[in-house]
């Protein structure tokens, strides 16, 4: 593995949502990351199909590991915007998000993410389109502690405490 591919698989590690919905980091090359997910009891809605809510996190998160390979390498990934199409019912076994990055940039990067559903007999077809924005955020504090996972002023580069601060209080 290089060190993109080293730097996103620990970033995917430590995410708690992912490790709760048993999501795997599948494929990273540059522009692209693929991740999957289980369609289980935990992750479906009341009709059994794989809940929208699975279907955005792993597009989301592979559209934005996507768009951090083409970061600097002390950079970290927000999303800004993203947009979900549900094109079809999650009726399967298993997700597969394929996310890419569209246009590369300085500041923004455009992404986009195809979901598609895996059947137990192994056909895959395309449930959602997701298309968003990225943008390149650089690490200035180390995250708390789990035991001390509680929101800071401090952690998100603000002197004052949130709501407080205005745009020129920022640091950075």
């Amino acid at each position: 593995m290089d060190d993109v591919e080293n730097r996103i698989a620990k970033s995917f590690a430590s995410q708690g949502l992912m490790r709760s919905l048993d999501a795997r980091l599948e494929h990273v090359s540059e522009g692209r990351v693929t991740i999957s997910a289980p369609i289980t009891e935990a992750s479906n809605q009341q009709h059994g199909f794989a809940h929208a809510g699975l279907t955005f996190a792993i597009g989301d998160s592979a559209s934005g590991y996507a768009a951090l390979t083409q970061m600097e390498p002390d950079a970290e990934v927000l999303t800004v915007e993203m947009k979900i199409n549900l094109i079809a019912p999650g009726d399967g076994v298993r997700l597969w998000a394929h996310g890419e990055v569209v246009k590369p940039g300085r500041r923004l990067l455009i992404t986009r993410a195809t979901v598609e559903l895996e059947r137990a007999d192994g056909s895959r077809r395309d449930i959602a389109l997701l298309q968003g924005t990225m943008i390149p955020v650089w690490k200035r504090w180390s995250p708390p502690e789990p035991q001390a996972r509680g929101l800071s002023s401090q952690a998100f580069g603000f002197r004052q405490p949130i709501g407080a601060a205005t745009r020129r209080e920022c640091v950075g």
